[in-house]
């Protein structure tokens, strides 16, 4: 071989590992891509959704759409409108969502049990009452689609504590251990 020869064949492998190493910088590139978007979708899969839609798609929204995404009886109940003290709950609410943006954290007390929870209704602090006091709820993405009311039991576990003074006299006789 010749002096040029040799020059022409280092220069080849100059260039073939400048080349390798521009298709493994490709590689890793695509690599590293792929795995961003495996984190991506593993995010979105983790985020909340309300049949197939997540929460900043239901809240731009309009009502007519929302419905649509509701079961059977809210839906029909939201057709056929809300009642005044449901409209007034709605209005009460839009103003302490507002309030929230301003940083202030308003309490909204209702007896209105019946009412749906909308999405834009999400991070507010609603007392619902029942029957004797007034539960505060968070209300939180997954509670969308429900009514106030299943967040705040009416009644609870009764748990009787032993029999002494003041019991009748059937009740009174506790067997020796």
């Amino acid at each position: 071989m010749s002096p040029n020869e040799e020059q022409d064949n280092e220069e080849q492998k100059e260039m073939t590992t400048e080349e390798a190493m521009e298709e493994s910088s490709e590689e890793l590139e695509e690599e590293i891509d792929s795995k961003e978007l495996d984190l991506a979708k593993e995010r979105d899969r983790l985020k909340f959704h309300y049949r197939g839609h997540t929460l900043e798609e239901l809240k731009k929204m309009n009502m007519d759409e929302f419905i649509q995404l509701l079961p059977a009886r809210a839906r029909r109940s939201l057709r056929r409108g809300l009642p005044p003290r449901q409209k007034k709950l709605l209005e009460r609410l839009r103003r302490a969502y507002r309030a929230k943006k301003r940083g202030k954290d308003i309490l909204t007390r209702t007896h209105v049990r019946d009412m749906l929870i909308f999405p834009e209704m999400v991070g507010l602090k609603i007392g619902v009452y029942n029957g004797k006091s007034y539960e505060i709820v968070e209300v939180k993405p997954e509670m969308i689609a429900h009514y106030l009311g299943e967040f705040s039991l009416t009644r609870r576990h009764v748990q009787h504590g032993s029999p002494g003074i003041g019991a009748t006299r059937s009740s009174k006789y506790v067997p020796l251990k």
